[in-house]
């Protein structure tokens, strides 16, 4: 009987460390949102969007804040983010307008199209 207790207590550690590992780099991963633009925070260079009944800052990396202004408020957008973890607000990576009128309806992370 303690052998069994002994494999299964190593089992069921093992079982939870690659369960932990898998979870890890799914922090990391893009997401997509698509929301309508709220508002533009031009100061702080992030971007106020809704989804799933949540309300949240998005951050514009460097290469498109010469665009952000360029979004239509309450225009329908598909972002497509970095998830960077608890501590630091989705960083956007692409965004396509779907419904609004822009000067910069898709934006592919260097420049808009």
């Amino acid at each position: 009987m303690p052998v069994r207790r002994r494999l299964f207590r190593s089992g069921f550690f093992l079982a939870l460390s690659v369960a932990a590992l898998m979870v890890t780099p799914a922090l990391a991963e893009d997401r997509s949102f698509y929301s309508p633009v709220i508002y533009i925070d031009k100061e702080q260079n992030q971007i106020l969007i809704s989804t799933s009944g949540k309300v949240f800052y998005i951050e514009v990396p460097e290469a498109a804040r010469p665009h952000m202004e360029k979004l239509p408020l309450s225009g329908l957008v598909d972002f497509v983010v970095e998830m960077r973890g608890e501590d630091q607000r989705p960083l956007i990576k692409t965004w396509k307008v779907k419904s609004g009128e822009s000067a910069c309806m898709y934006f592919d992370g260097k420049e808009c199209k």
